[in-house]
Formats: C-alpha cells, structure tokens, sequence
C-alpha cells in the first residue's frame, strides 16, 4: 500500500503548539515523540489521496514535554503539545525550509502581540475569579445599579426629546428652526447637562470605572458653553450655531445612554454597541469644532457689554475683558478634544479586543 503525506496545519500559543492533521476516519493511530525532539504520525485513513496509509514526522525548533493529546474525529485529527519552556517560536521545525505538506491553520492562528493579549485576558480572568472567591459580595451592588439604570434613562429620554424636537422642527421650519433652538430646548439641556454632573461624582464614589478627569473635563467644557455663552448672552441665544452645538451634542447622547443602561442589566445589542464606540469618532470632534465657533463669535459681545470682566486698578485700566479668558479656554478646549479623543479610542479598543477574546 502507498504511503502519503496528509497535509497538516499548525497554530501556537506561547505554551501550547495545534496541530490539525486533514485525515477522516482515521484508524490504527501512531504518535510519539522521539528521543531528537521530532514526532512521528502514522496511521490509516482518507485523506487527499483517498483511503491510504498516511505518515509525516516534524523535528521541532525546541523541546517539547513528552505528553502528546490527540483527538480524532470523522473530519481530522488534532494534537496537542506543551512546549517545554513558554515562550513564542519564531517557526515550528528546526529545519528552516517549511516541510510542504504543512500550513498555518488559520483558524486559530494568531500572531505574538494577540497572543499576548489572549493570555493577558486569561490571567485576569483567573484572578478576578479568585478575588471574586475571596472578596464578599457588595450588599448594595443591585442598588447601585438601579441608581446608575434609572439616571442613564433619564439622561436617555431627556437627550432624545431634544433630538426628536429638533428632527421634526428642522423638517417643518427647514433653516428658520436654526434661530429658535435656545428657546424651544434650553430648558431640558439645562436639567440634563446639570444631571451630567453625576456623571463626574459617580467615578469618585466608585460607582463606575470611567475616569474622574476625562468625564470632568467633557461636562465643565459642555457647560461652559451652555451656561456662560449661550444662557448669558441674549445674542449669542439667536444664532444657529446653537442649533448645531445641541443636535451634535443629543446625537452622541442617545447612543451612550442606551448603552450603559443596558450595561447595567448585563444585556448587550451588538448594532447599538457599534453606534456608541462608532459614532463619536466623526461627531466628537465635529461638536468641539461647533463649540469653538460660539465662543468665537461670542468673544466681541463680551468685549461689549463687558460681562464678566475683571475690574482692575485705575492704573492697569478699567477692567480685564472676559473675552481672554475664552481665548484662553479655546487653547484647553483642544487639548480636552485631545485627551477625550485618546481616552474613548482607548475604551473603543480594549471594547473590541475583549470581545475578539470572547469570540476565540
């Protein structure tokens, strides 16, 4: 009977080397490791050339434990070898030319730093399985989650009324809706950016693992906005810069809720997922841009009505202008886009990473 090769395919793991040999139905199964570090395989079955005697030796690139695991199916046969030391091979035999009956098996495939990562989330698994078992339960963990329900759906509904509100005035009115916004939806912005400020006491009470300095950042810079350019100044309320600060701002707003509400119940919609991790990569800095031109355009107001500004001495002058403290602000204005924008690409990223963990 002719002897063949079956082609085999291989993945590693920093511990582990897989093996997948194409061979169905295989019978009279022979694996071994060898005193030089090589494997032997033999055994009966159908493989490319049908139903033969099919045999392959490796003689790998470092030493492996003697122990060899195989399973054999209707499909294929997989092996499974610890790696004497756990480290990641650079190839899997010892010879550099790749014999050609072996491949990579892509299924499992994955290069050193995903691999890293994979084990990374293995080993924090495993101790916040332990701390679990040690540490007691938080007796208010269901009250705190009701709180944090109850305060994203608020904030949700509160968003979405002014959204909708402007959707439907914008189809209605077309543009003239743009010089009407502050006083049609400033009163539910005003309950819902002053609710916001929850959201930089939640993280200090450790109510939520969301950073202290980036969600302080993103309120103080909304209200701002709000509460001096807009609510103090009666020009500044007409403009259609408003409407455009607000739709931008209730857009982003009604994806997020959502999807920390349904965080807090352990549920999970895969396309509303998307949306918040998705969506804020356009729209972010799109608001801080529609944030810059109000101040902008606010800056000779106060210089005009001198609201706000700072007395001085008869001899330094009257007063120091509020205006260069926004001038000032614009500066920290970007630099809070910059440090937001790393913050949430960094929560997009770990998001993603630990679901692609998930998946394998």
């Amino acid at each position: 009977m002719q002897i063949l090769t079956p082609h085999v395919y291989w993945a590693q793991r920093h511990g582990e080397i897989y093996l997948r040999v194409d061979l169905s139905d295989a019978k009279n199964l022979d694996i071994s490791l060898q005193e030089n570090n090589t494997l032997q395989f033999r055994a009966q079955g159908h493989g490319a050339k049908g139903d033969n005697e099919y045999k392959f030796s490796l003689e790998f690139l470092e030493p492996v434990r003697p122990e060899i695991k195989h399973k054999s199916t209707q499909r294929q046969v997989d092996i499974k070898i610890k790696k004497q030391e756990d480290r990641w091979w650079d190839r899997l035999t010892l010879q550099g030319k790749k014999p050609l009956f072996l491949a990579p098996d892509f299924d499992r495939w994955l290069d050193e730093s995903d691999a890293e990562m994979e084990l990374q989330a293995k080993e924090e698994k495993i101790n916040k399985i332990s701390v679990e078992s040690r540490v007691r339960k938080d007796p208010y963990l269901g009250l705190k989650k009701g709180y944090l329900f109850m305060y994203n759906l608020v904030q949700f509904l509160g968003f979405s009324w002014i959204f909708v509100n402007m959707t439907v005035r914008l189809f209605i009115l077309g543009q003239d809706s743009f010089y009407d916004t502050f006083h049609t939806t400033a009163d539910m912005m005003y309950f819902c950016q002053m609710m916001a400020v929850l959201e930089v006491i939640n993280p200090l009470l450790g109510l939520v693992k969301t950073g202290f300095f980036p969600a302080m950042l993103q309120v103080a810079g909304r209200n701002v906005i709000l509460f001096v350019v807009f609510g103090s100044l009666e020009d500044m309320q007409n403009k259609p810069v408003v409407f455009f600060v607000f739709y931008l701002w209730s857009t982003i707003e009604i994806f997020r809720y959502p999807f920390y509400m349904l965080a807090c119940i352990s549920t999970e919609w895969k396309l509303l997922t998307w949306l918040r991790y998705s969506l804020w990569i356009p729209l972010y800095p799109l608001g801080v841009v529609a944030e810059a031109v109000a101040v902008i355009q606010s800056l000779p107001i106060f210089d005009e009505t001198r609201l706000f500004s700072l007395p001085l001495p008869a001899l330094l002058g009257h007063s120091l202008s509020f205006s260069y403290t926004l001038q000032l602000y614009l500066v920290l204005m970007f630099l809070g886009l910059f440090v937001n924008f790393r913050h949430l690409y960094k929560q997009r990223r770990r998001r993603y990473r630990s679901r692609k963990h998930k998946v394998q």
